[in-house]
């Protein structure tokens, strides 16, 4: 008689920027899955509420009072999930400094520390903003590189920081390279909360709601089918159940010992700027105002995923729709009251 499959090993993660709109979700989606996630988040851009069922720490990534806190608290920590970051890429270009401070010298640090108490799993969130234009603008792992923004070469740069550490270190290092996340907790325990959106469905759902007055298409003279912008949208939830197949199959990736892998997150499905606008408003069920506008400062034609490599070694696949993370979105402006 066949054994049937032992139950994943319950890990304690620690999750920088767990009280923002990914990491929260991936809290979420790690306690869904019988793990423990431990908060640290200077709560610049995260909110407090968002972590409320998990222990929070308040503090900043490179410092090393909150994260020996942390480890003397809590020693059982086996991974570490880095989601905190500075991400807008039109704020990026006018906040260059702060970009590098936080996203990179920030995590030289973190990678340091967490070396020096014994943490060596380590998920980083990156960016598919890093890859440059291909013919026919699906992207593998090992596609060209030409990031055109601070924030996108944060990204590279920390990249480039942990596979050299992680072979200095003994880390065992995944970099997720996330393409556009959208949508909300299927739960709504959490959501994207702006006061001011940058990602087009949040947009979309400020324009729907009235508190935006109209839609701009910024980009109408790319190289793609309709001449705007093509991005490769993947549910928020389908992203942290990546991180937990990541925590989960960590040896898996790694049977020889430490060492760096890059991964692509992405549904493998093209959309332009047009075609998610017009998905909207059929899930929506009615028109938007919207009017074409230039291209804002930092952006690209773009792009969407070869994920074959996380269907490989992480036996992950995008389960949820573009239309299911419209409609969270939609449900969760709805019920969100933070401002």
């Amino acid at each position: 008689m066949n054994e049937s499959p032992k139950p994943p090993v319950a890990h304690k993660v620690l999750v920088t920027g767990g009280a923002g709109y990914i990491g929260s979700t991936i809290c979420s989606a790690l306690e869904d899955s019988g793990h423990s996630p431990v908060v640290l988040d200077s709560l610049v851009n995260g909110h407090e509420a968002f972590a409320r069922a998990h222990p929070l720490y308040k503090g900043d990534i490179a410092a090393p009072g909150v994260i020996s806190q942390i480890f003397e608290e809590h020693p059982d920590i086996e991974f570490t999930i880095h989601c905190a970051a500075l991400a807008v890429v039109p704020d990026s270009v006018g906040r260059p400094y702060e970009y590098y401070r936080n996203n990179v010298t920030g995590s030289a640090e973190l990678f340091r520390m967490l070396a020096e108490h014994g943490c060596r799993n380590v998920v980083f969130s990156s960016s598919a903003a890093l890859y440059d234009n291909v013919p026919g603008f699906m992207v593998t792992e090992d596609s060209p590189t030409r990031p055109q923004s601070p924030y996108a070469r944060s990204k590279l740069m920390t990249e480039m920081m942990l596979e050299d550490m992680a072979a200095s270190y003994g880390l065992k290092a995944i970099s997720l390279r996330y393409f556009n996340p959208i949508g909300a907790d299927p739960k709504l325990r959490s959501g994207q909360v702006q006061r001011e959106a940058t990602q087009i469905v949040n947009i979309l759902v400020e324009v729907a709601s009235g508190d935006r007055p109209i839609f701009q298409v910024t980009g109408t003279d790319w190289p793609t089918r309709d001449g705007t912008g093509i991005r490769d949208y993947i549910h928020v939830w389908d992203l942290a159940q990546a991180h937990v197949k990541a925590v989960e199959r960590i040896d898996d990736v790694f049977p020889d010992g430490p060492g760096f892998k890059i991964i692509n997150l992405g549904s493998g499905n093209g959309v332009t700027v047009r075609e998610i606008v017009s998905a909207f408003e059929r899930v929506h069920g009615s028109p938007l105002p919207q009017e074409d506008a230039p291209p804002r400062p930092g952006d690209v034609a773009g792009a969407y995923a070869n994920a074959d490599r996380a269907a490989e070694l992480l036996g992950w696949h995008t389960r949820l729709s573009l239309e299911d993370g419209i409609r969270d979105a939609l449900a969760w402006g709805e019920k969100s009251s933070y401002s």
